[in-house]
């Protein structure tokens, strides 16, 4: 999906930025294998009502700073 890899070490970190913007999501929302960025991108912008594009930005947005508590 336009470039987004995520590892399990990266997903760990960012999706505790996701569950601190988006608290109300749950684990099967949150579930991700690597290779599967697209689904978990879809996924999530149908649980929280944004587009694909949206979500996509604000993952690569947190990946850019892990260290960052901001997403």
């Amino acid at each position: 999906m336009d470039g987004l890899k995520i590892s399990p070490a990266e997903w760990q970190v960012l999706k505790q930025k996701v569950v601190r913007k988006y608290n109300h999501r749950t684990e099967e929302d949150l579930a991700f294998q690597p290779g599967q960025e697209a689904e978990l991108v879809t996924r999530l912008a149908a649980r929280i009502r944004r587009k694909p594009d949206y979500v996509l930005f604000t993952l690569k947005k947190g990946l850019s700073n892990l260290e960052s508590n901001r997403l």
